[in-house]
């Protein structure tokens, strides 16, 4: 199947990132990071700009980014964790492209993210427990727009690409309409 758009959504340390290089790698496809490239538009990094505009200011950024970037198709875009929390967001991934949401469970992000300083929403006295309220809130919003969901808990980034490219011979949605 012709995949113009592919959209990586889950929560932080689910493997977007290395997921959705493999991915791209394997399909000849180029791969964005919405994070990295809102730190190469802005030239700073993202607890700057949650610290300078707040959640709200980087959240408008990043809509802005995946819609430019989605326009472009051809890409694999792997998404930051909290993109589901705006009902637009869902609507354009949605509309943009085919939608796999990596589940992962909370205890393993936990063991991913735990020593990464570069997360703004886990810089709280109990950070497990913060990477265990967001799952709870955001796993409803990205079954809503997901097309495709992988188990993210028992494989390797390898195992996940290949449930993933099976899994879209079966996905009938068409792709990357502007």
């Amino acid at each position: 199947m012709h995949v113009s758009c592919l959209i990586l959504i889950g929560m932080m340390g689910a493997g977007k990132t290395t997921v959705g290089r493999e991915l791209a790698k394997r399909r000849g496809m180029r791969f964005v990071d919405c994070d990295h490239e809102i730190v190469a538009r802005t030239g700073v990094s993202i607890p700057t700009i949650f610290e300078i505009e707040g959640e709200a200011g980087f959240r408008r950024r990043e809509a802005q980014t995946i819609d430019e970037l989605t326009r472009e198709g051809e890409l694999i875009l792997a998404t930051g964790g909290g993109v589901v929390l705006d009902p637009a967001n869902r609507a354009l991934l949605a509309q943009r492209g085919i939608v796999v949401y990596l589940n992962v469970p909370p205890h393993i992000l936990w063991e991913r993210t735990r020593h990464d300083r570069n997360r703004p929403l886990l810089q709280v006295e109990n950070p497990r427990q913060r990477i265990e309220q967001l799952h709870k809130e955001r796993d409803p919003l990205y079954r809503e727009v997901a097309d495709i969901i992988v188990d993210g808990g028992r494989g390797n980034p390898g195992a996940m690409v290949r449930q993933i490219e099976k899994a879209l011979s079966s996905v009938k949605k068409p792709i990357c309409e502007h």
